[in-house]
């Protein structure tokens, strides 16, 4: 245990923000599983605490790991891990597994685990720009050699990824634009990115709107933004629901395990975790969950300014900012402040490759703050062989 303790590196704040994340991972998918263990489980609560201690176990093992390499090595992983989601995605698209109306899952042979093509298409492109932007400084201005090149890529993924999931999409979509305008690349240009994808979804709204067997999931975005719209209690079931928990919650809530709107919320351990945990730790309890992703968010954007390479610094903040933006859209859903995405709330909600990937999205984070840390300290080791040289030299006196 202590050899563990002895190698892990990198920000302590951001180890223990995951630590008590996890705990109210723990609590909160406990909590609201019950319903779902009479139902699958012959009433074993303990069934889903035991998956999810599991996962939550691999997850910690794949943080660690990631935060062991040094972050250089992800650019040569990125581009390997982009030519992969591409096939992966575009088969997913076609015959993966249908949810929901949606095939957004792929089903491993052999071992028969499902998970999203697009968590890891997402993590692949963020890492890629990163590289992109880093790569191309000198040219950044130049719109063939410097913007281009690292456009076609978020276009390509986001495309692949819109018909299934528009809410992932959209995310990646704003997270690059947010990592290009970081990365110095011309506000023009990104002011005509966003136009061109305002129209770009215009035009595929109408065609799906006049061509029903193409819809898809439009259905779908065009009910849930209806539903946000309007006051109708059946169509907004999920978010009424919601609200009842966090109106029960008060202040300092009914206390752990002690939710009545679990019973009634359609996925309470995943797409509306976050009023569970109000409803059960009131007020107090949602805003500890609120202020730990932004110290998340915070300490990373100390890495970044104390990263010495570009590629460290656009790394650091398209992941961090990936991660504390999807918690902040997961939340300001439970609370009725935008239409329903059914995006997870990172490292709290059930899971299980989501759960993984952003372990591994944190390792890379610590992987940086890591590598900081020990030039940091090959500095203060230089410094002081320095010092103590001086000190060790003998003073001669001219008499």
């Amino acid at each position: 245990m202590k050899t563990v303790l002895n190698n892990i590196k990198g920000d302590k704040v951001i180890w223990a923000v995951v630590f008590l994340l996890s705990i109210f991972s723990v609590l909160a998918v406990y909590s609201s599983t019950g319903t779902l263990a009479y139902r699958y489980q012959s009433g074993n609560t303990e069934y889903y605490l035991i998956k999810h201690l599991g996962i939550l176990l691999l997850g910690f093992v794949l943080m660690f790991i990631a935060h062991m390499i040094k972050y250089k090595y992800y650019a040569r992983i990125s581009q390997l891990a982009l030519f992969i989601s591409v096939p992966l995605l575009a088969y997913t698209l076609m015959f993966g597994t249908n949810v929901n109306e949606a095939s957004r899952w792929y089903t491993l042979p052999l071992i028969n685990l499902t998970f999203q093509p697009s968590d890891f298409a997402k993590l692949a492109l963020i890492i890629y720009v990163a590289r992109l932007l880093a790569k191309k400084q000198n040219v950044i201005d130049d719109f063939r050699r410097g913007f281009l090149p690292i456009i076609l890529p978020v276009f390509l993924i986001t495309a692949l990824i819109l018909p299934a999931n528009f809410s992932t999409a959209a995310m990646i979509f704003i997270t690059c634009l947010v990592l290009m305008f970081i990365g110095r690349v011309r506000f023009r240009y990104i002011l005509a990115l966003v136009g061109l994808g305002i129209v770009s979804m215009v035009l595929l709204l109408v065609v799906l709107a006049y061509s029903p067997k193409l819809g898809g999931r439009i259905g779908t975005w065009q009910n849930r933004i209806e539903n946000f719209r309007s006051d109708d209690s059946e169509g907004n079931y999920q978010v009424e629901q919601a609200k009842i928990a966090i109106a029960n919650g008060g202040i300092t809530g009914k206390m752990p395990g002690n939710s009545t709107q679990k019973n009634f919320l359609p996925h309470p351990y995943s797409d509306f975790i976050f009023a569970i945990i109000i409803e059960e730790y009131g007020l107090i309890g949602g805003t500890i969950v609120v202020l730990l992703y932004l110290v998340l968010f915070f300490r990373s954007i100390k890495i970044v300014i104390h990263s010495p390479r570009n590629f460290a610094a656009f790394l650091t903040f398209g992941v961090t900012f990936s991660l504390v933006f999807q918690a902040m859209i997961n939340m300001m859903v439970a609370v009725n402040i935008i239409p329903v995405t059914g995006q997870t709330l990172p490292l709290i909600s059930m899971g299980g490759t989501s759960i993984w990937f952003t372990s591994i999205s944190i390792g890379i984070i610590l992987s940086v703050s890591r590598e900081i840390e020990e030039e940091q300290e090959k500095v203060k080791e230089k410094e002081s062989k320095q010092k103590s040289k001086k000190e060790e030299a003998p003073e001669y006196v001219i008499a």
